[in-house]
This record gives C-alpha cells, sequence and structure tokens, in this order.
C-alpha cells in the first residue's frame, strides 16, 4: 500500500499538468482560430478542476494501476472532460480542425520538455532525492504516452481529426464516419496489445526528438557547474 501511495505522489503533478494543458491548449487554439464555444465553458482554464472527470481521470486509472499489480503488468488508460469545440466555427474549418487537433500533443511535447530539463537540472545540481528525479522521470513518460495515444490516427482522437483534416474531402468525410465507434477499436487494440506498435515508435522517436533538444542546455548546466 506505501509503494502504491509514493507511486500515486510521483505521478498526480504530471498526471494533472498534462491533461490541464493539453485540454486547455484545445481551447486556445479553437478560440484563436474563430470557435470560443470552449472559451465561453470556462475550459480554456489552467484549473485542473474544470478538465477532471472523476471516473475517467481517476478511478478508472488507479484501478487499472491496482490490477496492472495483481495481474503484472498492463495499460493503464484515462481521460479527462473533452473539450467542446464546434469546428464549423473555425475560420477554416477543415484546415483549422488538424491545429486545433494538434494543440494538445504540442502542449504534452512542451511539457515533456520542461520535465526532462528538470531532471537534467537535478542531476546538475548533484540533487539525488528519488522523489523529485522519479517526478521529473513520470513527468516525462506521462506526457509522451499522451502525446503517442492522441496521436493515434483515428477519430475522435486528435491524429484522427490531423488526418481527416489532411485527406480529400470524400475520403474525410467517410472516414469520419469511423469516429462513432473509434473509443471500441482503441480499446480492443489496448486489449489484444495491438496499440504498443503505435505507442513505442512514436514515444521513442519523441523522447530521441527532446534528448536532441536538450543537448545544448546539458552542456551549458555542465559547463555552468564546473
Amino acid at each position: 500500500m506505501s509503494e502504491l501511495i509514493r507511486t500515486l505522489l510521483i505521478y498526480a503533478l504530471p498526471v494533472i499538468f498534462a491533461i490541464t494543458l493539453h485540454e486547455a491548449a484545445h481551447g486556445y487554439a479553437a478560440k484563436y482560430f474563430g470557435d470560443s464555444t470552449a472559451y465561453n465553458q470556462g475550459r480554456v482554464s489552467l484549473n485542473p478542476l474544470v478538465h477532471i472527470d472523476p471516473v475517467g481521470t481517476i478511478i478508472i486509472p488507479v484501478v487499472l494501476y491496482v490490477a496492472s499489480i495483481a495481474t503484472g503488468g498492463g495499460f493503464i488508460f484515462g481521460y479527462a472532460k473533452p473539450v467542446p469545440v464546434n469546428f464549423s466555427k473555425l475560420k477554416n474549418p477543415k484546415r483549422d480542425m488538424a491545429w486545433v487537433a494538434l494543440a494538445g500533443p504540442g502542449a504534452n511535447f512542451i511539457m515533456a520538455f520542461f520535465w526532462m530539463l528538470l531532471g537534467v537540472i537535478l542531476n546538475s545540481a548533484n540533487i539525488a532525492e528519488p522523489f523529485f528525479i522519479k517526478m521529473a522521470d513520470a513527468g516525462v513518460l506521462t506526457n509522451l504516452v499522451m502525446l503517442a495515444f492522441n496521436l493515434f490516427p483515428i477519430p475522435p482522437l486528435d491524429g484522427g481529426r490531423i488526418l481527416i483534416s489532411l485527406l480529400p474531402n470524400k475520403l474525410a468525410y467517410k472516414f469520419a464516419q469511423v469516429e462513432p465507434y473509434g473509443f471500441f477499436i482503441v480499446m480492443g487494440m489496448v486489449m489484444i496489445h495491438w496499440l504498443q506498435f503505435w505507442l513505442v515508435p512514436v514515444i521513442v522517436l519523441s523522447n530521441f526528438l527532446l534528448e536532441q533538444l536538450m543537448t545544448p542546455f546539458s552542456m551549458l548546466l555542465g559547463f555552468l557547474a564546473l
């Protein structure tokens, strides 16, 4: 039980920030491109309470985590309240749909960068407190998993929205009809462990890009530590 509580404390802030900024980024992008639906409902906010779904954000992930301990592994899944977007109000609905969808994973990538930077700073300052180091690592992992999961190219996930935006109109219309079944398709892929063939490469590539971006900061901090 103590290990469970420690793990929850380590992941609490990374998960809250990852969800909050992901959803707020969608709302901000929608407002920027012409749809103020989310803004009018108070969803362009850094207050996590307006984005957290009690069941999807708290209960389901905790239950799945406990189950994964009992079974020796598993996929931890959760979700927040989706930000309402009226795509018809966007200045250029088909094009801007992609930018609104990309804003969420983009926010996760930026957050992963800052969590990784925190880890580098802690290491450069010789701060060996395991709790904070593990929290920084958890921040990177949480955001990269959220980025990769949401970029899976099936609606209503962000990747599906982006693909609809890029496809020719006729194909986009047909592909959009998959949306009512998208959640069940993704959950089926999770259960048979197929989704990892998407998640792992995207996470590895994203982490590689982060490490490249981090190189000059690591060199600078190493120089200052001399």
